[in-house]
This record gives C-alpha cells, sequence and structure tokens, in this order.
C-alpha cells in the first residue's frame, strides 16, 4: 500500500496551485499522469489494469445482440493478435532508418500539426473475469484561437462494420461516438503542450521535461523505457512533420537495447521496420516508416503468462497507431 499511496503522490493529477475542477472531469494534462500512474504499476508490479465490471458488461451484451435481438454478425470482440515480423526481411539498424529520415526532411515536408489522430487497443483485466480489449479511434484538432475538439469513437479496423467493445465494455455498434468535447483556449508553454523542437539535443530535453512529472529521480537522463514512453507522450498531441520525425529518430538511434526486428505490417495494412525493446515483464515493438523514420505504431505484449488475470505470454496489453 505505501508504494501505492507515494505513486498516488507523485501522479497528483490536480496539484495545489492548480485549478479545482471540483466534480468535473480532468484535463489533458491530468489525465495524461492518471494514465502514467496506472503503466508505472504495470511496471513495478505485475501487468494489471482493473476494469471489473467492464468483463460482466460485456457478457451481458452479447447476450442481448446474439440472443434477443437476432443479430448474427459476430462481434469483433476478440483481442488482436501480436504483430509478426515477416521472416524473411532484412532488419535495418535505427542509424541507416535516422540517415534516411534526415534526408526525407531536407524539403521540411510534410510540416508539424498540433493535435493527433491514433487508433489504439487496450486491455482491461480484474481477478474474476477474462481481459477484455477496447478499440478505439481518436481525433484531436486545434483551432486558431488555440481551443481544440476531441473526437473519440469505438472501431475496430480490422473488422469494419462489426460491432465492438465500447468505453464501459458494452457492445456498441461500429463508429459509436464515446465523446465528443470541446476544450477552451490553453496557451500552455511546457512540454508536450509547446511546440516540439526539430533539433535532436533539444528535442531530448523537451522529452525530458515531459516526462519529468513522472519520474522519481529528475537528475538522471531518460532511459530506453522513459523515451518510449515519452515518445508516445508526444505523439498523442503533435503530428509530427518530417524535420520532427527525423529529430526522433536520431534520439531513438541512440536508444540503448532498443534493436532491429525486421518488416512488419501494422493493423492499418502500412509496411513498417519494427525496432524491439524488453522490459521486466513485457515488451515494446516501435514500428516506423522505413522510408521517412516516422514512428507508425508501438505494441506492448506481455512476456510471462499471468493465469490468475487470464493472460498469456505474448498477448497483446495495448497498442497505438498514429495516422496523419
Amino acid at each position: 500500500m505505501a508504494d501505492e499511496l507515494e505513486l498516488l503522490r507523485r501522479a497528483n493529477p490536480v496539484p495545489v496551485d492548480g485549478p479545482h475542477f471540483g466534480d468535473g472531469p480532468l484535463d489533458h494534462h491530468a489525465e495524461r499522469r492518471l494514465d502514467r500512474l496506472m503503466r508505472e504499476r504495470i511496471a513495478s508490479r505485475r501487468p494489471r489494469l482493473v476494469w471489473g465490471l467492464a468483463a460482466a458488461a460485456v457478457v451481458a451484451a452479447l447476450v442481448s445482440a446474439l440472443l434477443f435481438t437476432g443479430q448474427t454478425t459476430a462481434p469483433a470482440i476478440a483481442a488482436p493478435r501480436p504483430l509478426l515480423v515477416q521472416a524473411d526481411s532484412t532488419p535495418v539498424s535505427l542509424k541507416t532508418l535516422a540517415e534516411r529520415a534526415r534526408a526525407a526532411a531536407a524539403d521540411g515536408s510534410p510540416k508539424l500539426r498540433k493535435g493527433t489522430h491514433v487508433q489504439s487497443w487496450s486491455m482491461g483485466m480484474s481477478e474474476d473475469e477474462p481481459p477484455i480489449t477496447l478499440p478505439e479511434e481518436r481525433i484531436v484538432r486545434w483551432k486558431a484561437d488555440d481551443s481544440h475538439t476531441e473526437l473519440v469513437v469505438a472501431t475496430d479496423p480490422r473488422h469494419p462494420g462489426r460491432p465492438v467493445l465500447g468505453g464501459d465494455g458494452e457492445l456498441v455498434e461500429d463508429g459509436h461516438v464515446l465523446s465528443r468535447r470541446t476544450y477552451p483556449p490553453s496557451w500552455s508553454d511546457a512540454p508536450p503542450e509547446s511546440r516540439p523542437p526539430h533539433d535532436a539535443a533539444r528535442l531530448h530535453d523537451y522529452l525530458e521535461e515531459a516526462e519529468r512529472a513522472y519520474l522519481s529521480d529528475h537528475s538522471a537522463p531518460l532511459n530506453t523505457s522513459e523515451l518510449l514512453d515519452a515518445t508516445k507522450i508526444l505523439l498523442d498531441h503533435w503530428t509530427l512533420g518530417a524535420r520532427e520525425s527525423a529529430a526522433l529518430a536520431r534520439l531513438l538511434a541512440d536508444a540503448e537495447g532498443l534493436r532491429p526486428a525486421g518488416q512488419v505490417t501494422d493493423r492499418l495494412g502500412r509496411r513498417g521496420q519494427a525496432y524491439v525493446y524488453d522490459r521486466s515483464d513485457t515488451r515494446e515493438m516501435l514500428i516506423m516508416d522505413p522510408a521517412t523514420g516516422a514512428v507508425l505504431g508501438l505494441e506492448t505484449t506481455f512476456t510471462q503468462t499471468e493465469p490468475e488475470y487470464g493472460v498469456k505470454a505474448g498477448d497483446v496489453m495495448s497498442y497505438s497507431a498514429w495516422m496523419r
């Protein structure tokens, strides 16, 4: 319990000098801190995300949909299988990819854009129900006055048109709107809200600052695990331009333990080069565009079987696919 309390104190989604939200929703900064808290629990203990009643809701939804409504189309509820590296493909080193990215960025196109478009799959677990995977697509667009909109829908591009699990574990139609929000103007000058640089050294400092709120040792440089976490934070806020992608590829090329694995086809049908990093009980697979060095996706899989949670080694914990 002491360890968990310490994690909560470090997460502190609403600091004493911050705005008070009462019973309203958390802002992006608070949500990001809570997300990091869950990932710290995964890293420090056994992987576990608690969805409690969500799995029970799935059972009820399936019974209702398949027995009482006469629905004959099978819902798209199966968890994704881990991406497979093409057996006869030749791995490309990150240093080579970084050079390709630098050459591709020579004309400065495409440009950096604030906002993101991401498809994700995330697994939820409990001790007494089987794990479930929630597929969502999120689009964030910023306006000229620094306000922005966020649209989140339940959809699985692997099974277009088939029912999927919604945010609370209920069965919904493909494309069901989970949330549609408009946020007032924000003029934060701190990462990740501030504009990311396209110089590798400055980008490292930027990512370090974006990740610093979640680090127990603020004086240590980012390790590979933290760099991948910071990369996800960055891509969940910005659609990188060619120069920023080249700077990020340069940083990743120097990351210890991130090794080339070969070619993969991601869950959106895009060809990419895979780079793998092993954590204590999970494995990260980073997928990058072989020509431009842009990050296409990041997959986390379990490397240990957890029978008490219904999890097997190789199961996908989460996957994010970023688009322009």
